[in-house]
């Protein structure tokens, strides 16, 4: 019988001789870096933690951390534009992982399983009001919550969500998915006050409430000048998709033209289409690669029938036909009209050129101020004046439900100090776990796992959901393609490749530590490690 190697059998405490580690230059130690999808996160999540819970079925676990962050899985996989998968290590290696279905996955199955929110224990006796029922407010709602706070949101709507409801098609976000995650969110104690306007900030602060966020959405389509008879039909692209999401479409014909290129643009196109539409033309200004439209949503668009007229411009509307200008781009990549026009045949135009907020609830109120349409605000959210904090689309930030989500989880941090007079403590990020420090060779070629989507035929015959979501198994095998960026996972490489038997492990969830009597610094450890999360740092005497 062969004998094992002398490393394998070597008893660490049985000489005095075998202590090696006055010899070292470097030594290893075991760090815990932020992995690049939580660092891009808006929402603040930490994709790798619930990833990693995730992957052997341990789905309530996974959908609990999540929900620490954001309490809209089930809305946010269906909706984000995930910034964490463009950042994630593994697009380097074959393709980037699928965070957002595995999380669209654990919203859809806790809503069938009937998974609740935490309700908290106590609560601290503070009011505190907040303006919006979408994205924004509702987060803050959730988070001040938890925090032991009463909650009011209050709404002009009859129905909460914001532009979650009446900005986003039933295509895009089946509206039984958006009333069970906020059933939640109420559940827990916050108090819905809807139909309801908020006109006098100084009389809500009156009525007793230590604090307000204001979270109004931009629902207001940005008014521009298009040169127009007055028998052109002009609808803003707002207003059709809140009148639909409404049960209330408007009569656009058998032929519409979106003038915009940005999402809200693609979807009017889009339910132009599913409300009858036989030609549905976006006009844009610009090139494909400057327009702002999300790319899979202009596939999607494309797919469907949708025509765009890209380096256009809408020069003159009429009764049943518009005169387009073509365009070109300057060096600076700002269009220019050529004096070169085209008819096109439209029994409607919609303009989707922008939104706007409504920030008329602010006028009167001291110490503020309004630049450009949105509420100035510091790091903490709060306004000029002291109390009143504002967040998502009424202060200058990127409008989407993602960075909404953030904005209520930091506003209601930074309320929650304000209200406790303490200070507000922002966590240190841990540095960025970079591609170059992985062994990648651990891990195998597995590529994306890929969504169904409805047929083309099928979609602009109604709204039903494109995008299908995944199953258990596919989820897990997406879960288990997270590569741990920067955080150890207990993978045992560096136990099972020391010369020195200087890893000790410390049992399940404990990871390692190294006996550095042992260790030489030879750093095999760190430059085996699949994850790394084993740094060599300089030895000091």
């Amino acid at each position: 019988m062969m004998e094992k190697p002398f490393a394998i059998t070597l008893d660490v405490g049985s000489s005095l001789a075998n202590h090696t580690g006055a010899w070292r230059v470097e030594r290893p130690v075991y760090v815990d870096l932020t992995p690049p999808c939580a660092h891009a996160c808006p929402a603040m999540e930490d994709p790798q933690k619930w990833l990693y819970a995730a992957e052997d079925g341990s789905y309530e676990q996974a959908w609990r951390t999540l929900v620490e962050a954001n309490p809209f899985p089930a809305i946010m996989g269906r909706v984000c534009y995930h910034p964490c998968e463009t950042a994630c290590n593994r697009s380097f290696l074959d393709e980037a992982v699928g965070i957002n279905a595995v999380e669209r996955f654990l919203g859809d199955h806790a809503i069938e399983q009937g998974w609740a929110l935490p309700v908290p224990a106590t609560t601290t006796g503070r009011r505190v009001l907040v303006v919006g029922a979408g994205p924004t407010g509702l987060s803050a709602a959730y988070q001040l919550r938890r925090l032991g706070h009463e909650v009011t949101v209050r709404d002009t709507s009859p129905l909460p969500g914001g532009m979650m409801r009446y900005g986003i098609p039933a295509y895009r976000l089946p509206r039984d998915v958006l009333d069970a995650e906020i059933a939640r969110i109420v559940a827990t104690g916050v108090r819905l006050e809807l139909s309801t306007r908020v006109d006098d900030m100084t009389a809500a602060l009156a009525e007793g409430f230590d604090a307000v966020f204001v979270a109004v959405g931009a629902q207001i389509g940005k008014r521009a000048y298009v040169p127009a008879a007055e028998a052109a039909r002009i609808v803003d692209a707002v207003s059709l998709l809140h009148d639909v999401a409404q049960g209330d479409p408007p009569l656009l014909g058998r032929r519409v033209v979106v003038y915009g290129g940005g999402n809200t643009a693609v979807d009017a196109a889009r339910t132009a289409k599913r409300l009858g539409a036989s030609e549905s033309v976006i006009v844009y200004r610009r090139t494909r690669d400057r327009m702002p439209a999300h790319d899979s949503e202009m596939a999607e668009a494309i797919e469907e029938g949708v025509v765009v007229k890209w380096l256009s411009t809408v020069a003159h509307a009429d009764a049943g036909h518009l005169r387009v200008e073509r365009m070109e781009l300057d060096e600076t990549g700002f269009p220019q009209p050529t004096g070169e026009f085209e008819d096109l045949e439209a029994d409607s135009l919609v303009l989707a050129l922008g939104q706007e907020t409504d920030l008329s609830l602010l006028d009167g109120v001291s110490d503020l101020t309004l630049t450009n349409g949105s509420v100035e605000v510091d790091s903490s959210f709060m306004t000029g004046h002291p109390g009143i904090f504002a967040g998502g689309d009424a202060v200058p930030a990127q409008r989407t439900v993602t960075v909404g989500v953030g904005h209520g989880a930091k506003a209601a941090r930074a309320i929650d100090a304000w209200l406790r007079a303490t200070a507000l403590v922002e966590p240190d990020e841990a540095p960025l776990a970079e591609y170059a420090a992985l062994n990648t060779w651990y891990y195998a070629d597995a590529p994306h796992a890929v969504r169904p989507r409805l047929e083309a035929a099928r979609r602009t015959t109604g709204f039903e959901e494109v995008v299908q979501g995944l199953d258990a198994e596919t989820a897990a095998y997406e879960a288990r393609r997270c590569m741990s960026c920067g955080n150890c996972f207990e993978c045992d490489n560096c136990y099972g490749v020391c010369p020195d038997n200087a890893v000790i492990k410390l049992g399940t969830g404990k990871r390692f530590e190294i006996d550095y009597d042992y260790c030489k610094g030879c750093g095999i450890c760190a430059a085996e490690c699949p994850s790394g999360s084993i740094l060599m740092v300089p030895e000091t005497r």
